[in-house]
């Protein structure tokens, strides 16, 4: 049996903090080319108008560090811990919270945390939704992602049935993306979890929006068509950057699916806004 590597969780915390820091104010490369490229191919006079937005918000907020949005976001965190790592000197749980509570200090972020019946504030942006998931070696790998409210509103899981097939799967995504409208900040990322069960479904959902835009699921070929199939239902939607019309509203559409039980056909969609904040780091 190998040793155990010892991570102290005030490594944790430093690490937490950073990466929030950063994903408020700097939009990632990948994230802003796909933009760029959106904007140079938008028919819409008012869209294109709408993307020159964005792309100048992206530079003053990396130019100022100033929050790439005002709404900084719930706080999630993704957590991948080798089986031969041993954290030390405090709670996992704690010492993420603890990264959040300074960065949103820090960084002058809004604090959007509150009780779910008062609306009480926390007033540090705690506490983190945080996922864990023990894999083999000796790292541990963080991925932040500050997630936006008016996004998440307009996410959903359905539980259809297994007749519905496919065909079913695709007028529940588009049609989820068509009520949204112009609600969730276009042009956006729409993240799809297929299969499972209702939560697990939801959590791939989410996952999916922390890869590159654009980058097909490489797992499934299956999965890769059905992107490029329902990019393009949506985008002929025509609601456009900003909800002001043009010929893209997404940006990207990732998929991704797990087996599920006989007598259900659990799909999520969790909605990205334009603003697709994430970081990541190994330790």
């Amino acid at each position: 049996m190998g040793s155990l590597r010892e991570i102290p969780v005030s490594l944790v915390a430093d690490r937490v903090r950073e990466l929030f820091l950063e994903a408020n104010w700097t939009l990632g490369a990948d994230v802003r080319a796909v933009i760029e490229g959106a904007r140079d191919a938008e028919d819409s006079e008012l869209g294109r108008w709408a993307f020159d937005q964005i792309v100048e918000n992206i530079d003053a907020a990396r130019r100022e560090l100033l929050p790439l949005c005002q709404d900084t976001g719930l706080a999630v965190v993704f957590i991948e811990i080798g089986q031969d790592v041993h954290l030390v000197g405090g709670h996992l749980v704690d010492a993420v919270n603890e990264g959040v509570r300074r960065a949103y200090g820090e960084g002058y972020f809004r604090k959007s945390v509150c009780d779910p019946l008062t609306r009480t504030n926390t007033g540090d942006n705690t506490p983190a939704v945080i996922h864990v998931e023990i894999v083999p070696g000796d790292q541990l790998h963080l991925l932040v992602m500050p997630k936006g409210g008016g996004s998440e509103n307009m996410s959903t899981v359905e539980m259809l049935t297994p007749s519905a097939g496919e065909e079913g799967i695709k007028r529940y995504i588009v049609e989820t993306v068509r009520r949204a409208g112009p609600n969730p900040c276009p042009p956006i990322i729409v993240g799809v979890g297929i299969g499972g069960s209702m939560e697990a479904a939801a959590l791939l959902a989410k996952k999916t929006l922390a890869r590159s835009p654009g980058r097909p699921n490489e797992k499934d070929p299956r999965l890769a068509t059905l992107e490029r199939e329902l990019l393009d239902e949506i985008n002929a939607l025509g609601i456009g950057a900003q909800g002001y019309g043009g010929t893209t509203t997404a940006l990207a559409v990732h998929v991704d699916m797990i087996p599920c039980h006989i007598a259900s056909l659990p799909v999520a969609v969790n909605i990205q806004c334009h603003v697709a904040r994430h970081r990541e780091t190994i330790i």
